[in-house]
């Protein structure tokens, strides 16, 4: 009998062991194919977080060629040679292009634009370099990359040229015909926006003592005085005297004002045995004389 019940025992003992085991694979078993099923569940929204990070990816990729490609077009990244201010260096100011020139005074240009690019493009507006030089602060601003600091180093450059080929002309340049003061004149007054009047005081020899402006503004009767302009004749010991006017419009024909003005200017002077040699007009593109015209 107690064998028996020994036997029961043994038997519901291994019996409880092989429930508790298969129980464990169970687990075991389940475990697994959640991890499974939550793995091939996480996948696809890997493949979309990398979908969303690959733009990113693309745009820093872009972004990184960008700059490189920005870099390559600063002057620094040209050969040493090829840049503006070595190569006047080393081959001569004549060597350089007018916009090169014109880097070298601008010294920077602007973000995708180096500075000979931005030469280029204040050249390719206004038509020429005279035409640049002579622009006005206003119309120069209107250019992308034109400050005040670039404005105001163009205009100190254009008066230097300016003032220095005025000084030339001046001491080598007898005023005794209306071929020898145009080129003078068109410096003097051919690029300015507003109207001026400028007398030329000669000396006995047709040599220049002094260029005055006497006007600013529209020139009329009330602008310019011929007794004002004959009193500074004598003042200054003339023999003769030339005048100019400028016209911005472009237009060299006088005005009915700008005839009557010269004669009462030619009958003031005569009353001093003072020359009044010439009245010219200048425009941007083209002179007049009175004097060639038998105006005078």
């Amino acid at each position: 009998m107690v064998d028996l019940t020994n036997k029961q025992s043994k038997k519901h003992n291994r019996l409880a062991r092989d429930n508790e085991a298969c129980i464990k694979r169970t687990k075991h078993s389940t475990h697994n194919n959640l991890s499974t099923l939550l793995n091939s569940a996480l996948q696809p929204h890997a493949a979309v977080a990398q979908t969303v990070e690959s733009p990113k990816e693309n745009h820093n990729q872009r972004t990184q060629l960008g700059a490189l490609k920005t870099n390559s077009n600063t002057i620094t990244a040209w050969p040493t040679l090829e840049r503006p201010r070595e190569k006047l260096a080393n081959t001569g100011a004549a060597a350089l292009s007018d916009a090169e020139l014109l880097a070298i005074f601008l010294r920077t240009g602007v973000a995708g634009q180096n500075a000979v690019e931005l030469g280029r493009a204040l050249l390719s507006h206004f038509g020429s370099l005279r035409a640049r030089l002579s622009a006005s602060a206003a119309n120069l601003k209107k250019i992308r990359g034109m400050g005040t600091a670039k404005v105001a180093q163009l205009h100190a450059i254009g008066e230097l040229v300016q003032r220095s080929l005025i000084e030339e002309l001046r001491q080598s340049t007898c005023f005794d015909s209306p071929d020898s003061v145009r080129d003078y004149l068109k410096l003097l007054i051919g690029a300015r926006s507003h109207e001026v009047f400028v007398c030329l005081y000669l000396d006995v020899r047709y040599r220049l003592i002094c260029a005055k402006e006497m006007s600013h503004g529209t020139l009329t009767h009330t602008a310019v005085y011929p007794r004002e302009i004959a009193k500074e004749a004598l003042a200054l010991n003339a023999a003769a005297l030339i005048v100019a006017h400028n016209h911005p419009s472009g237009a060299t024909e006088p005005s009915a004002a700008d005839r009557q003005l010269t004669q009462q200017l030619h009958t003031a002077l005569d009353l001093f045995d003072i020359k009044l040699l010439d009245h010219f007009i200048i425009a941007a593109n083209s002179i007049l004389s009175f004097s060639e015209k038998g105006w005078l």
